[in-house]
């Protein structure tokens, strides 16, 4: 079965949003990220990944746009991503963004709409602070650029 494990959230200032949850909740900071799409936080509870970010860019938000704040997308970790994908197109879903790379030991997510237009991405690898088995015991994944600082202008 595929496992949620992660969830991104649309908001004006990640740091901002990640105070908030790590004192509320006692989440982890686990890293940032700052891609072509977004820069941002990710936190986790030891079994799902929190990503906090702020779209650089209305493409790169959706249809909502860069000034949306809420839920954003979530993620689902899977088995294999083609036989998944094939399962989604089947049950109504489409393609949005992403591929896997050649080179499997990278990070990735690929995008897809489900019938409503709800953005959700799947990866075979996971998430950063995410835990497949719900146990936080089994090997997460390593994020791609380890103590990265994004940049926070602007916010």
């Amino acid at each position: 079965m595929a496992k949620l494990r992660h969830i991104a959230l649309s908001v004006p200032d990640p740091w901002k949003a990640a105070e908030f949850y790590m004192q509320a909740f006692d989440f982890k900071k686990v890293g940032e990220t700052d891609s072509s799409l977004a820069r941002g936080v990710y936190l986790s509870d030891g079994v799902i990944n929190l990503a906090l970010l702020n779209y650089k860019n209305d493409e790169a938000a959706g249809d909502r746009g860069r000034e949306y704040v809420g839920l954003h997308h979530i993620g689902i970790w899977v088995e294999d991503v083609a036989t998944t994908r094939a399962k989604i197109e089947a049950a109504g879903g489409r393609y949005y963004m992403g591929e896997v790379p050649v080179k499997s030991n990278i990070f990735y997510e690929v995008k897809f709409f489900d019938p409503n237009g709800v953005i959700f991405d799947v990866t075979a690898h996971g998430w950063g602070g995410a835990s497949k088995d719900g146990t936080g015991k089994d090997n997460a994944p390593a994020l791609r650029h380890e103590g990265l600082q994004a940049d926070r202008t602007g916010l």
